[in-house]
């Protein structure tokens, strides 16, 4: 009776931080889903210089007057060429010289994001500046960039550490011009993700604890209901302890597994939020 009872009392504690434990392993996977990830898009309004007779500009001398310009201003980290928001830029002034605008979102109703993530790129955070007109050098370019606060906030976005860029030169609304566009990213798979093995084993051990929870209070009551001087009732408590030896050792394991998955779940979300 004595051992019954301890053990019983000792597995209803554990099966009390158990429970608890796991209602915060789903109250978090709830908050992850990457569906629901509020992705930032920086889009400043767009920067008319005009001018005439404007030189040469080449996408390679935009990145690279951009990436000194991340070095003069607080010793940023370079930003790399990303093909796909390379694409991105080069699909976008394309499509405001066959369309005749000068805007982030097109005539369409194609925003700088879902542009982005048409191209196969997956981002945390994304961000585009515009410039149309005739410039002297890719220098002169960035430097209008950043001379305009927000075109500058996206240069310097320590978040930010992909770029794709297209400088292309059209006729726009009768005057010759170039059209040059960056494209800022912080790629979704930058952000360590949570195991999705770990969650799967939670959740398995979880249903496995929840089917030794009811077998073990079915013991208790038939315990309960024996007659404790008879043979049949020291079986029981056997049973029942047998039972409890299994579900303890699950429950901690169970419960270690969801301290670590909430760890990860935490430095996804700091990264995703930029914290």
């Amino acid at each position: 009776m004595i051992a019954a009872a301890a053990a019983f009392y000792y597995n209803d504690a554990l099966r009390h931080a158990a429970g608890t434990a796991l209602k915060s392993f789903q109250k978090t996977n709830l908050g992850v889903l990457l569906d629901e990830i509020k992705r930032d898009i920086l889009a400043p309004t767009p920067l008319n210089i005009g001018g005439k007779d404007g030189k040469d500009l080449a996408a390679q001398k935009i990145i690279e007057q951009t990436n000194i310009a991340r070095y003069d201003n607080g010793f940023l980290p370079a930003l790399k060429e990303n093909a796909k928001l390379d694409a991105v830029a080069q699909a976008k002034a394309n499509d405001m010289f066959v369309k005749q605008y000068f805007e982030h979102v097109s005539p369409e109703g194609v925003n700088p994001g879902t542009l982005v993530k048409s191209y196969g790129y997956n981002y945390v955070v994304t961000g585009e500046n515009l410039i149309l007109g005739n410039f002297s050098s890719e220098k002169e370019a960035v430097d209008d960039w950043m001379n305009s606060p927000g075109h500058r906030a996206n240069i310097l976005n320590n978040r930010f550490s992909e770029i794709g860029v297209a400088v292309v030169k059209g006729t726009y609304k009768g005057d010759t011009v170039w059209i040059g566009v960056q494209e800022f990213g912080l790629p979704l798979s930058a952000c360590p993700q949570p195991e999705t093995g770990l969650k799967s084993q939670i959740e398995g051990n979880k249903q496995s604890l929840d089917t030794l929870e009811t077998v073990i209070d079915s013991k208790r009551e038939q315990i309960d209901a024996t007659n404790p001087r008879s043979s049949q009732y020291s079986e029981l408590v056997d049973q029942y302890n047998a039972l409890v030896s299994q579900y303890n050792p699950l429950n901690d394991e169970t419960k270690s597994l969801i301290t670590r998955y909430n760890a990860e779940v935490n430095t996804f979300n700091l990264c995703v939020t930029g914290r």
